[in-house]
């Protein structure tokens, strides 16, 4: 086996210890690309068929390309897709674009909390359905104390200390120095009541890997990724007010391997077009401890 066989054997393994293990199991989807990776490992995991919720927290400032592609893919793929968002700080106008709030105060308003309350079933939920193509709203519903993130290790510092079950308290908040050992594939998947469990399946996958297997398994990613004719393009997706794109004219998936093995970004982090990343004083821990994906 080469590197890239070992690894999707680790994160096929990795989701099907969670399935099994996990009753109230969902999957976030941030239609990125690492996201859209786990969920082409979770389709070969069972076989063309994803028996796990995929959830989307739509902040209403994404690239409208994102929504587009999310809904092509969800119908297409038959996906069960669930989108959560709070309702209240955008009627209220409790953000950063609205000039109400910092960029941090937006991300915890906008992704922590809206994830926390929609994980719950506290806050409502937006269920597609394949019939109409639409989303109908449902009121409350089972809560999921199982959750797959597509998070790696060498993306940010914070996720380095990750596991891949890795628990959080009732309320979702993260203690980053108490978090169980994992040693030659022996996984803690047995916690007490109550205990939420963040599943970190590309754990071990670089920025590399993941265009690699992109590449080989030729799955088909949003086109942000690609420069246009304007010698730039994105690295990392988020919010389009706090996003920015790298100078690139990479077009295929193939210009961005070569990039990447050319040692052009060896120096610049994958997220430092992430704006709010800056403001937390060029780390993520202070969000991810309260919840943040």
């Amino acid at each position: 086996m080469d590197q890239l066989e070992q690894l999707e054997a680790q994160s096929i393994y990795i989701l099907r210890e969670a399935y099994r293990s996990f009753k109230q199991l969902v999957m976030l989807w941030s239609i990125g690309k690492d996201s859209t990776v786990l969920l082409w490992l979770a389709r070969k995991a069972f076989f063309g068929h994803v028996p796990i919720p995929l959830m989307h927290i739509d902040t209403s400032f994404k690239v409208p390309a994102m929504i587009e592609y999310r809904d092509r893919f969800a119908l297409q793929w038959k996906l069960n897709m669930i989108v959560g968002q709070n309702e209240v700080a955008l009627k209220n106008k409790q953000t950063f674009p609205d000039g109400n709030a910092t960029r941090i105060e937006c991300c915890q308003a906008l992704k922590s909390e809206a994830l926390k309350h929609t994980l719950s079933g506290e806050w409502p939920r937006w269920i597609l359905n394949h019939d109409t193509g639409n989303y109908d709203r449902v009121e409350g519903g089972e809560a999921f104390t199982g959750v797959i993130v597509g998070a790696r290790a060498d993306e940010e510092g914070s996720r380095s200390k990750e596991r891949y079950f890795s628990p959080r308290d009732q309320h979702n908040e993260w203690d980053v120095g108490d978090q169980p050992p994992e040693l030659w594939n022996q996984f803690k998947t047995d916690f007490a009541p109550g205990t939420h469990v963040r599943i970190h399946p590309l754990l071990d996958w670089t920025e590399l890997n993941i265009w690699e297997y992109i590449e080989r398994e030729n799955i088909p990613i949003i086109d942000l990724y690609f420069d246009k004719g304007e010698g730039k393009r994105y690295r990392s997706l988020g919010c389009q007010t706090c996003t920015s794109s790298v100078c690139s004219s990479s077009s295929s998936v193939t210009a961005i391997i070569e990039e990447l093995q050319s040692g052009k970004f060896s120096n610049i982090a994958e997220r430092s077009g992430r704006e709010q990343d800056k403001e937390d004083g060029g780390g993520l821990e202070s969000l991810r401890k309260g919840g943040y994906m």
